[in-house]
């Protein structure tokens, strides 16, 4: 397994890798990996021959009421997951090599990029666009895996591969989650044992909403006793909403997407799930 974090040295790498037809996949991360990013892995080697794996904490997608040095971080534990996951290349850019001295360029975003997480965190999709399309354009992916448990994030994505014409095929992957139906995340490490005990109440309450909606309860009444219920349990909403699953505009009939974004003690947890 290669570690890069010079850019020539990727090239040359991935050069070397994908030699004769060789198609190259990507696994974006901001590391602290976990059994959903090793997931997302395997279904990269699935994809293509070559499989490239970035760890890039991206300071753009953090607003200044967040904490950038409070993200986790596990270098050692993340090189030796991504080694017995049979990973090929790893792309670990520091923050100059990502955006050097003088760098201006951000790609803005509309459509599925607002409201929500849109909303709670301003610049955030700006920074993903951003930091996605400089990472497909520096590994020259053929495949990118992303995992379905960040939705928004998803069909942001979408959005910026179809608008700019990007040579590369978004492959989603299902929410991988933890035995007590947690989604896996690399913040639920900040939870302290009794708030981890607590966690997967957001995705039984969804669960429970859900199933009523498919029944024939009202929506917005459902949706309603759902977030009174987590506030109930000591969970701060930011927002419980049923969405088109593409645009993310408000559900209208057939197929949608639950999403819910709720603080729990210091730790924001994200959840979906499909209608």
């Amino acid at each position: 397994m290669l570690i890069l974090r010079d850019l020539q040295a990727l090239r040359r790498a991935r050069a070397e890798a994908c030699a004769g037809a060789r198609r190259l996949a990507l696994v974006p991360t901001m590391g602290a990996l976990h059994q959903g990013h090793l997931a997302l892995v395997a279904a990269a080697r699935a994809a293509a021959e070559t499989v490239a794996v970035s760890i890039f904490v991206n300071p753009l997608q953090f607003n200044p009421a967040e904490d950038l040095s409070r993200y986790p971080r596990d270098e050692e534990g993340d090189l030796a997951k991504l080694e017995s996951a049979g990973c090929d290349l790893v792309w670990m850019p520091d923050v100059p090599t990502m955006y050097p001295p003088g760098s201006a360029t951000r790609i803005e975003v509309a459509g599925p990029a607002q409201g929500y997480e849109g909303a709670v965190r301003p610049e955030h999709f700006r920074g993903v666009a951003t930091v996605c399309t400089k990472l497909f354009s520096q590994t020259q992916a053929d495949v990118a895996v992303f995992g379905e448990k960040d939705w928004q994030q998803l069909q942001v994505i979408n959005r910026v591969v179809a608008d700019l014409d990007l040579p590369v095929r978004i492959l989603p992957h299902p929410t991988v989650r933890e035995g007590d139906g947690l989604a896996c995340s690399s913040r639920n490490q900040l939870l302290g044992p009794a708030e981890r005990a607590l966690a997967p109440l957001l995705p039984r309450t969804m669960q429970v909403a859900l199933d009523a909606i498919r029944a024939g309860a009202a929506p917005a009444a459902e949706l309603a006793r759902a977030e009174a219920r987590l506030r109930g349990a000591g969970f701060a909403p930011d927002y419980l909403a049923l969405v088109e699953p593409a645009t993310l505009t408000p559900w209208q009939g057939g197929p949608g997407r639950l999403l819910a974004a709720a603080r729990l003690g210091a730790v924001r947890l994200l959840d979906n799930m499909a209608l």
